[in-house]
């Protein structure tokens, strides 16, 4: 019989996205699936373009006690979905049946998500062999399956949590204590750290292993992990890095029906060139300079507020090209957008998010751009890899693990820090490269070539599952 596996996530895509983290949960399943396993997905069900588009069947309907309150939930079951593994919606009524996915008042909203799907889970003939939680949202899953009287029947099931953001904690006060279900009051030390409830302190504490997206940002969560370091140092013994993969069936530029001409390595060239073409006549920019691009959200952790001064300075020369996508610091995407006529024809942006044109750009530049304060794995690379755009990147996280500097006998760009001075001198290295079109179009056909996919790293989760027993 195949091992079962039930992953609790706030975010999948394609159905509710905000980040990597839906990359993650809306790949690994499918991936598990492939290589024998029987993997499905839990989740909030929100108020998107997604649930409004398709029809769903109730499964499951109680009530959930969350404290001195009684909220009526339904677990319902899409009806046609195109995604290769199971999902399992948790509706809540107004708490998760909203617009968003995050807000700045989410303690009870995923403390019902938690408490019913597990509610759910205690009704179910066949159990899931594993119990797979991601990020803080449902950090208090491996405690009370441990410690709440309740679930008591749950505790032989192994909890496994992954950290995709350690900054992000889930934080509550004391006074929520009550409307976590009853467990003995002597095991409370076990969710509190720094005299509040802290769910992803709790889910290190709780898990019977805990895994981090790549093995650099593990061992960089040692030093810096917004409180919790000497706690993940003390649990070093269960806790692994295991590098994301990308989903290598939507991110392949010989199928992706986003871009403008399609091609594999042996026309990667030709394909390359009709959309940059494309991009640089949209963007006012010159298709016969080397193209940098930045995709990202505009915010401290991307290094994203030193772009307007990197840009600014490295586009004087006027013998390169740079795009930007992205949205986030409103600061941030005025000074971008104050830039545009400063250096019309070298210089464009795009403030906001287009699925499609992130697309194109990923296909049509020659660099890519991520000086990242803190990557804890990092898609983008692994993407512009597989569409032969050399990323230019900081040493962090999963940057580090996935990206070799052409200085030593690698295929990228790295630099040490997050400055100003770094990404012009990265940039101009990158300048210099392009100029060398032999070696870069070697290049270029050579990273097209390394493999990212999930089917390695599905593999890597299975075996973690099996050393657990």
């Amino acid at each position: 019989m195949s091992m079962k596996i039930m992953h609790v996530s706030a975010e999948c895509y394609p159905i509710a996205k905000v980040g990597g983290l839906a990359d993650v949960v809306g790949a690994l399943p499918k991936y598990q699936n492939e290589i024998g396993a029987n993997s499905s997905v839990i989740m909030p069900f929100y108020n998107n373009k997604f649930t409004q588009a398709h029809e769903f069947t109730s499964i499951y309907q109680a009530n959930l006690k969350l404290g001195n309150e009684e909220l009526r939930f339904n677990v319902l079951k899409v009806d046609d979905s195109s995604l290769e593994f199971d999902i399992y919606f948790v509706h809540v009524g107004d708490l998760l049946y909203t617009d968003y996915v995050y807000s700045n008042n989410d303690t009870n909203r995923f403390l019902a998500f938690q408490i019913a799907a597990l509610d759910w889970i205690l009704t179910l003939k066949e159990k899931p062999d594993y119990i797979h939680c991601h990020d803080h949202h449902t950090g208090l899953i491996p405690f009370m399956t441990q410690e709440s009287y309740k679930y008591e029947s749950l505790n032989k099931i192994p909890v496994i949590t992954t950290i995709h953001n350690a900054q992000y904690q889930g934080w509550m006060g004391y006074d929520n204590l009550y409307k976590i279900p009853r467990f003995n009051i002597e095991k409370v030390g076990l969710i509190m750290w720094d005299g509040m409830i802290n769910p992803l302190a709790a889910a290190i504490k709780c898990a019977w292993r805990v895994t981090t997206v790549s093995p650099s940002y593990m061992e960089e969560l040692k030093f810096s992990a917004n409180g919790l370091e000497s706690l993940l140092s003390h649990e070093s013994a269960k806790a692994i890095g295991i590098l994301n993969g990308i989903d290598s069936d939507v991110w392949n530029p010989d199928t992706d029906k986003y871009i403008i001409k399609n091609y594999k390595k042996a026309s990667v060239e030709s394909g390359k060139k009709a959309n940059k073409k494309w991009l640089c006549a949209q963007f006012n920019l010159d298709e016969t300079k080397p193209l940098f691009a930045f995709i990202g959200r505009l915010v401290g952790e991307k290094g994203a507020e030193l772009l307007p001064y990197a840009i600014d300075y490295a586009v004087r020369s006027k013998d390169i090209s740079v795009i930007v996508l992205g949205s986030g610091s409103k600061e941030t995407e005025r000074q971008l957008f104050d830039l545009i006529p400063r250096h019309s024809g070298n210089y464009n942006a795009f403030i906001g998010y287009d699925e499609k044109l992130s697309h194109i750009i990923y296909a049509g530049a020659d660099f890519l751009l991520m000086p990242s304060r803190v990557e804890p794995c990092g898609l983008n690379q692994m993407y512009s890899l597989r569409y032969g755009t050399v990323p230019i990147v900081r040493r962090i996280g999963g940057l580090k693990d996935t990206v070799i500097d052409i200085g030593d006998n690698g295929f990228g760009i790295c630099h040490n820090d997050v400055s100003v001075q770094d990404m012009v001198v990265a940039i101009s290295r990158g300048k210099d490269f392009y100029n060398h079109q032999k070696e870069f179009k070697v290049n270029r056909k050579h990273i097209m070539s390394i493999d990212h996919s999930w089917k390695v790293s599905a593999k890597a989760y299975i075996d973690l599952y099996k050393s657990i027993n």
